[in-house]
């Protein structure tokens, strides 16, 4: 019989201890999500009141935040009105008057003959001078990449070749050639038909300009007056529940919160209704009349011009189908141009100091008028000399007439912007003040509903 060796015990076979799982964590209490958490705290009404406390806090910060934001965008568009949009549409403006009066100076320094009056020089060298230093500052104030600035370019191209066209013409006049009537004329072409549009195009795209700004500086600040209906709302709520809850009819935290609020909302509405009230006037009564004095005053300096060089050309330009004299052709649609704007100028004029220079310039235009006509009878009947004192005379002239017309539309001109000026700036003003105003006072209302929540918290402690 076979024994095992001794000290050594026989085992049954167990599991592989070595390649068992591992046994699973030991559980942990749960933890409350913070949904769970809020939930948890609205149960008690100090919970209620901390979460009711904050939202009313970030109410009326957000309240302040977004008037700030809009009214800001506001203020700064009604400035770019004032500072930038106005002015460059006054500018461009000036820019077209100025060629436009230089190339009628042009016209009559050589109506006078070989020796040019020097108040005709002076006058048509400080027009090329102020045209020259307008589109500098012009093209300093314009972005490049806009077609204002693509315009201001043109006529800086174009300028230099127009006042050279008129020098060859002087100089052969001062000759007694023939030439330079054809130089003349071709400088007038220069000027009415590439020198001119660029410079009405530039007038036009300022003016638009200036219009967009004005929409967006009346534009109504929808989200802060939501706002602040919305926080005014919570606020008075609030006030209401802790009534009665307490019967306590004020709590002076949440009572200074709400003239807080009040107050921003309240200078919101009465700033921004004040603005668009003087912007829109601005525009209405203002820039309307300037628009429309602008291009009186240049449709009666194209048709003193196309008066002019009807006695310069004496009828060597005729219309395409050859049966008239096109400068006079042209005086005359430029003549009832000005009268029609006359009219609307008359009837956009809302007080004597507007009214009265237009109603000068409609008289001395009814003069100007009946001197023309005589002065071309006279022309007609081949007496050049005559007809050539009717036109540039100093006395009982047409260019007298047209000098009463020029100066009284001037005057209208600077009355109206004075308007201009006077509306705008109110209505700039009307924003001033309120960004910074309503930031402010939407801290100091979030701090009061703070401190005003805390006194109710007070209470159960």
């Amino acid at each position: 019989m076979t024994h095992p060796p001794s000290g050594t015990a026989l085992r049954e076979p167990g599991p592989d201890r070595s390649s068992a799982p591992p046994s699973p964590p030991a559980p942990r209490p749960d933890t409350p999500s913070a949904a769970g958490r809020l939930r948890a705290a609205a149960t008690t009404e100090p919970g209620r009141l901390r979460i009711i406390g904050a939202v009313l806090a970030a109410l009326v910060v957000a309240f302040g935040a977004v008037t700030a934001l809009e009214v800001s965008g506001r203020a700064s568009s009604a400035d770019d009105v004032v500072n930038h949009s106005q002015p460059l549409s006054a500018d461009a403006a000036n820019i077209y008057r100025s060629l436009a009066d230089a190339d009628t100076m042009a016209a009559s320094g050589f109506l006078a003959g070989a020796q040019e009056p020097a108040d005709v020089l002076a006058r048509y060298d400080a027009d090329i001078e102020e045209a020259s230093r307008l589109l500098v500052d012009a093209a300093a104030s314009t972005d490049a990449s806009t077609p204002s600035h693509e315009e201001i370019t043109t006529l800086s191209e174009l300028l230099p070749v127009y006042t050279g066209l008129i020098e060859r013409a002087r100089a052969n006049n001062r000759q007694g050639l023939p030439l330079g009537g054809a130089y003349l004329r071709y400088a007038n072409q220069k000027m009415s038909g590439e020198l001119l549009p660029a410079a009405e195009r530039l007038y036009a795209a300022e003016t638009g300009r200036l219009a967009h700004d004005s929409a967006d500086a009346r534009q109504l600040p929808y989200l802060s007056l939501g706002a602040g209906v919305v926080a005014l709302a919570a606020l008075v709520w609030m006030q209401r529940r802790t009534y009665r809850r307490t019967n306590r009819v004020f709590n002076h935290g949440l009572l200074v919160a709400t003239a807080a609020a009040s107050v921003v909302l309240l200078w919101l509405a009465v700033g921004h209704t004040v603005a668009r009230a003087e912007l829109r006037g601005a525009m209405v009564h203002g820039q309307e009349s300037l628009d429309v004095l602008n291009k009186a005053r240049i449709n009666s300096l194209k048709a003193r011009a196309n008066e002019n060089l009807t006695l310069v050309a004496r009828g060597a330009v005729l219309t395409p189908d050859g049966t008239r004299d096109q400068y006079e052709t042209d005086y005359g649609t430029d003549m009832k141009a000005l009268v029609a704007q006359l009219r609307s100028a008359g009837g956009l004029a809302d007080d004597a100091r507007g009214s009265e220079p237009v109603a000068d310039a409609v008289r001395s235009v009814s003069e100007w008028q009946d001197r023309h006509r005589k002065a071309r009878t006279t022309d007609d009947g081949g007496d050049y000399e005559s007809a050539l004192r009717q036109v540039i005379g100093a006395e009982d002239s047409t260019g007298e007439s047209f000098e009463k017309v020029d100066a009284a539309l001037e005057r209208a001109l600077a009355q109206e912007q004075d308007e201009f000026d006077e509306a705008a700036a109110g209505g700039r003003g009307a924003l001033g003040g309120l960004p910074a105003g309503a930031a402010g006072l939407a801290v100091l209302g979030a701090a009061a509903t703070v401190l005003g929540v805390n006194r109710r918290l007070a209470e159960y402690r």
